[in-house]
């Protein structure tokens, strides 16, 4: 199981890789007002990477919280892994066609993503149940 535990810690830094890309893409950060200073960027790069940051804090909890329920539950422990690995997997290109701009794409790699974390969740209920 420790690999779907280092799963949820590369998970839990992904936001924070995200916010690095957003700030250094261009020359001018403030770190005195972080949040405005993405929200009044008109550099695209900027805001798709501030997306990826903030989709990525909104991934995490379910992820994190369908780890954790899978093993109270006894799901198998290649299982819970595999769909770790493969939600850290989606979320790494989720993020990479965010800056790079490529919508379909980014959509794909989202909703594989969603659905690993909602299929540990589902297997935590059915194996609970």
């Amino acid at each position: 199981m420790s690999i779907a535990y280092w799963c949820v810690l590369v998970a839990a830094v992904l936001p924070y890789l995200w916010a690095v890309v957003a700030k250094a893409i261009r020359p001018g950060y403030n770190n005195r007002n972080p949040r405005a200073w993405a929200a009044k960027s008109n550099d695209y790069l900027v805001q798709r990477a501030h997306a990826a940051h903030l989709n990525a804090f909104e991934a995490f909890a379910p992820f994190a919280a369908g780890v954790v329920l899978a093993q109270l539950a006894g799901v198998d422990a290649q299982t819970v892994n595999g769909l770790a690995l493969a939600f850290v997997a989606f979320r790494v290109l989720h993020g990479l066609f965010y800056v790079a701009d490529k919508p379909p794409l980014r959509s794909l790699a989202w909703l594989g993503g969603f659905a690993c974390a909602l299929a540990l969740i589902v297997l935590a209920a059915l194996r609970a149940g």
